[in-house]
Parts: C-alpha cells; structure tokens; sequence
C-alpha cells in the first residue's frame, strides 16, 4: 500500500505564508482545515512546529505533509486528504524556525500550545520563577539566537529575528482555551522582551476556536488504510462541527478564511464566553463527576441521566451571564448535546480531566463569582468545583496535573484548600465552601 503523497494524491505545496506552533491534532482538524478551504489556500503553506516532540513531525514530512482528516458523524466517517502544510519541523530545530521567520513571506503565525504552553503566573504574566523561563532569558540576553523552549521565548526569538532581517509586522493568532488569549499572547512575549531588550514588530488577535478533535487512536491509520487504500501515518479524526471567531489586525494580510466559514468580528468576548463555559465547562463537569462516577467518555457521561441532568443545572447558570440572544443560546446547546453524545468520537474525560488547575479558573470560576455575587449558591458550579475536589482525592481518572493543589485531609478542609486556590475570597464564604463540601459527599456517594 503506497503511503500518501503529493504526487498522487494532492496538490503541489503551497509557498510558505504561515507558521504555527504546536503541530498536533487540534491544529490540523482546524486551522490547517480553514486553510485548506479557503479559495485562496494555494498561496497560503504552512510550516508547523511540534512542541518538543520529533515523531509526528517526522511522520508528516515523510508523505510530503499530507494527512487524512477524518469527518467522524454519528453514522458514518468521511475522508478527506489536507494538503496545506508545507512543511513539517520538530520543536528542537530552532534555526528552521528561526530560518522561517527571517524570510518576508510569512504574515501569520498560529497557535495551539495548551494553557500551560503561556508559562503564566497567577496574576497572569510571564512566570520567571519557572526553570524553563529563566533559562530561555539567559539564553535570549547571551545570543538571540540561542535555542529556546518556551513558546514566549520561541516567539520573542522569532520576531527578533525576523526584525534584524528588515521584515514587517505579522499577525499572531492564539487558538488556545484562553479567555483574551491574544491579550494573554502579547503580555507574555512583551514581558519577556522587556527583560532580554529584544524587539519585534506584531499585532496580537483575539480568537475562539471550537471543534472536538479526539486524542489519536492505535486503531485510525487501520481505519484509514481500510477507506482509502493509502498509508497514513498521521491520520485525524474530527467531529463534523466547527467554529472559528477572530477579532484582530493582519498587517500583512491572510487567507479568506471567512469564505471558509470562519467568522471576523469586533469582540470576541462573548463567543469565548460562550464555548469556554458551555463547551469547556461542560467537558469539565462530565471529566470529573462522570469518572467519579464510572465513565471512560463524553459520549458515555452524557448518556448517564445523573451526569445529563448536572450538565443543564450548569449550563442554565452559565447562560445567565453570557449576554447572548436567548435562542441561539438554546440553539447551541442543543447543537452540544448532540455532539456530546456522538458515540463513535471517543473524546476520553482521562484526557479532558488533565491540567484541572488552568482549566478550572477559566471554565467555571467567572460564573461561580457572578452567582455568589448576585447572592445565589450556583448548585451547578458548586458540582463542578466539589467533582475536581473528588478528582484530586483520587476519584475517577487518575490526576495529570504539575500545579493542582493538595486536596487531603477532612472533605470541608480540602473544600476551602480548593476554593482558596481558585480565589482566596472564596475560601472565606463559609456556606461556599459547606456548599462544595457537601456536593462532594453526595456525589461521592452515588
């Protein structure tokens, strides 16, 4: 079976425009897919850089960038070859990178990186605590062109590089789970150029990204190979939903991405409102209480009747505040129970449950602030706090988390512990914190 190739089975490569950091699933069942059907993707190649990783990055340049997209419904799989990667580079090859930048072409520089890749303090800007960060800063003031590992530091290098060549602005684009990421994006790496003296010419935009991209199976190359009669080695499965919102500036111009069905509007803010506490947030809530409570998956915790019926309480709480028509909020939810319940997207809460402490905060701790403020115990958000509570206790799947907090010790302890992490005002709202405790014994029970 011949693997893929462009030759055979796609389109020529497209000039380099574009680079992205953070070259996995996600990425390619998103931007690398709006890119793809923009009317205009044979001038937009992209270059993409893993994290830190070298083999899916060896993988996809060995069949010329190509893989398959698989569109995976309720009832049936689509299949789909993407050719708009160009170029397919390891995290470590920091003079690609660097090489990349340097050149005039690029106008766009795209990003996945997770919430931890921004290398965040509490307060929100650069951690220089963290080891990563304070080797990268005395690299970048010894040699600006020293490799570095930071995603900030990778940036900084970047436009500096690309300054010292004579090039222009580019636009940054953040696709992470981040309320304001491109404000997050621009405070981090101007932090950190004001610390090196390094300098770089850059807009930042704000984006909200949604689609449910599955962690990889063993089986999807199988699968793949089966429909297709190609080898792929890097095959992605995708459910068949997608949304893109961007507000921001592109001073050296984009692809049409609109007529992709990408959406540009002047505030993002309620969109992202929207996904990261109905989507997010919900995901949150089953990964937690539903591993609690026995289940492997999205599709399973949704079909629980329990874990359906938190999920609404959650939800009719969080729709309180996004400021959104009535109707097509109804309409979206709606959209994500069908969705959610998609049994042949394997959405693991194992996986969803990770890094609780920077997902926690963002999901559910806004609604949780403006409920008690207006006076209500939101049941709902209670639930979600008390399930990562249990989580951390050992409940459910087991915790992947280097910043969670402790959560040992009698439940009504753990339950300030925990809310004192989130917010120290909270720990010191004493029917809070009861609120929690008893939700985690009750859920706990069932």
């Amino acid at each position: 079976m011949k693997p893929l190739s462009r030759a055979a089975d796609g389109r020529p490569a497209a000039p380099v425009r574009m680079l992205h950091l953070g070259l996995g699933g996600f990425f390619r069942a998103h931007q690398a897919w709006y890119t793809e059907h923009a009317p205009d993707a044979d001038r937009w190649g992209i270059a993409a850089f893993t994290g830190r990783s070298t083999g899916i990055a060896e993988r996809l340049a060995a069949q010329d960038g190509l893989y398959t997209l698989v569109t995976r419904g309720p009832d049936a799989d689509a299949y789909e070859v993407i050719c708009s990667l160009s170029a397919a580079h390891p995290g470590g090859d920091h003079d690609a990178w660097l090489r990349h930048w340097r050149r005039p072409e690029p106008a766009v520089v795209t990003l996945t990186i997770t919430e931890a890749g921004y290398a965040r303090a509490a307060g929100g800007g650069l951690d220089t605590g963290l080891p990563a960060v304070r080797a990268d800063l005395a690299a970048l003031r010894a040699d600006p062109e020293a490799p570095v590992r930071t995603a900030p530091a990778r940036l900084l290098a970047g436009l500096a590089a690309r300054r010292r060549a004579g090039g222009g602005p580019v636009a940054i684009v953040s696709c992470d789970n981040l309320p304001g990421n491109g404000e997050v994006t621009e405070r981090v790496v101007g932090e950190l150029a004001g610390l090196t003296g390094l300098t770089g010419a850059a807009s930042y935009v704000t984006a909200m990204v949604d689609r449910i991209t599955p962690y990889p199976a063993e089986e999807d190359a199988a699968v793949v190979a089966a429909a297709t009669g190609r080898a792929d080695a890097a095959p992605v499965v995708a459910e068949p939903y997608a949304e893109w919102v961007l507000c921001g500036e592109f001073p050296a111009g984009r692809p049409r991405w609109e007529e992709a069905g990408a959406r540009f509007v002047t505030d993002v803010t309620p969109y992202e409102r929207r996904k990261l506490w109905l989507l997010n947030g919900g995901h949150s809530l089953l990964a937690y209480a539903g591993s609690v409570r026995g289940h492997t998956t999205v599709a399973e915790a949704v079909a629980d009747p329990a874990c359906r019926a938190w999920l609404a309480e959650w939800w009719a709480e969080a729709t309180r505040h996004l400021g959104l028509p009535g109707p097509d909020l109804a309409a979206y939810r709606a959209a994500l129970l069908e969705r959610f319940a998609n049994p042949r997207i394997r959405h693991t809460l194992a996986k969803i449950a990770e890094d609780g402490s920077r997902k926690v905060p963002v999901r559910v701790l806004p609604v949780l602030r403006a409920e008690r403020a207006a006076g209500r115990m939101p049941d709902g958000a209670v639930r979600v706090v008390a399930a990562w509570l249990l989580h951390l206790r050992g409940g459910g799947v087991p915790v992947r988390d280097d910043a969670a907090p402790t959560a040992a010790g009698p439940v009504g302890e753990a339950a300030r512990t925990v809310l004192g992490f989130l917010d120290p005002a909270l720990a010191a709202d004493a029917a809070l914190t009861d609120a929690v405790a008893r939700q985690a014994e009750l859920i706990a029970r069932r």
